[in-house]
């Protein structure tokens, strides 16, 4: 009969689960499991009685070959895998953590299934897109390990739409200080308040680089004047500062963002390579 004791001990488990990283999940068990993978893929190669050294064609190319297909199947499932959610060995968590550490461990597994014997083939472009595949997660698995924090902190408690709306009254408030403005004054403020503070296209928001943002414009051409000038300068550098931060926002999320656009893509490419490889490997063979 459970006590309350073991109650406590069981809730105290599962919220220290809840807080552990999936990198450091179970103690890090996928990461020994990768590693003991590829020190025995390793240790395999080394002393396979093959001649001539172990490649695709061997019987340890082909074992090494079966292993790695079915981990790159069984890694491209994690999309399909994150719609159920679930507790204990495979909860969401332990399945990423294993996507993570198994499939740096192809690395090892599938260079020396190609026995290091590459060419302008489709068995290379398997190798190499796979190569790409990886590479992409691991810049996924870096920007969502530094570039939440940097969200929180640009955000500083505020929500998009709070950002969006303090640009707003900013704004209201420049329509009524530019009126005292000469004509041609006027005008660059109104092309500043007219310009789209997401139309700047995809390049600009990634590098967080805007060489035609009007409201920069408008303060270096307003310079120093009297009051009028003064107020409407000030109103100016607050829009400006209020749209970095925006900026800031926009980029941190295409960054966060833009690697699906790659993995995903190159994942499918990818499976459609191994399968001409596997087709082609059975057919010539």
């Amino acid at each position: 009969m459970a006590t309350a004791a073991d109650d406590d001990t069981a809730i105290r488990a599962r919220r220290d689960s809840d807080h552990e990283s999936f990198l450091a999940h179970g103690r890090m068990r996928w990461l020994k499991v990768a590693l003991g993978l590829s020190l025995v893929a390793i240790l395999g190669y080394a002393f396979a009685d093959v001649e001539p050294r172990p490649n695709g064609g061997s019987w340890y190319g082909y074992l090494l070959g079966t292993l790695g297909a079915g981990l790159i199947v069984w890694l491209s499932l994690l999309g399909v895998r994150k719609r159920a959610m679930t507790r204990g060995h495979w909860s969401l968590k332990a399945w990423t953590s294993a996507h993570v550490y198994l499939g740096l461990s192809l690395v090892v597994i599938a260079t020396l299934h190609t026995g290091f014997q590459l060419g302008w083939n489709v068995h290379t472009l398997a190798y190499v897109l796979m190569l790409l595949v990886i590479a992409s997660g691991v810049y996924g698995l870096v920007v969502y390990a530094t570039l939440p924090q940097a969200l929180s902190d640009n955000r500083r408690e505020l929500t998009k739409r709070q950002m969006v709306d303090s640009l707003a009254a900013i704004d209201r408030q420049l329509e009524a200080a530019a009126q005292p403005l000469g004509r041609e004054e006027a005008d660059l403020v109104i092309e500043a308040l007219g310009q789209d503070t997401f139309g700047h296209g995809a390049w600009a928001r990634l590098s967080g680089r805007y060489r035609h943002c009007r409201t920069a414009a408008a303060i270096e051409a307003l310079g120093v004047g009297d009051p009028a000038h003064e107020r409407v300068l000030a109103l100016l550098r607050k829009r400006q500062a209020q749209l970095e931060q925006i900026r800031r926002h926009m980029r941190l999320r295409a960054l966060l963002e833009v690697w699906l656009y790659v993995h995903v893509p190159l994942t499918i490419m990818l499976l459609a390579a191994l399968t001409a490889h596997i087709v082609s490997v059975f057919y010539y063979c």
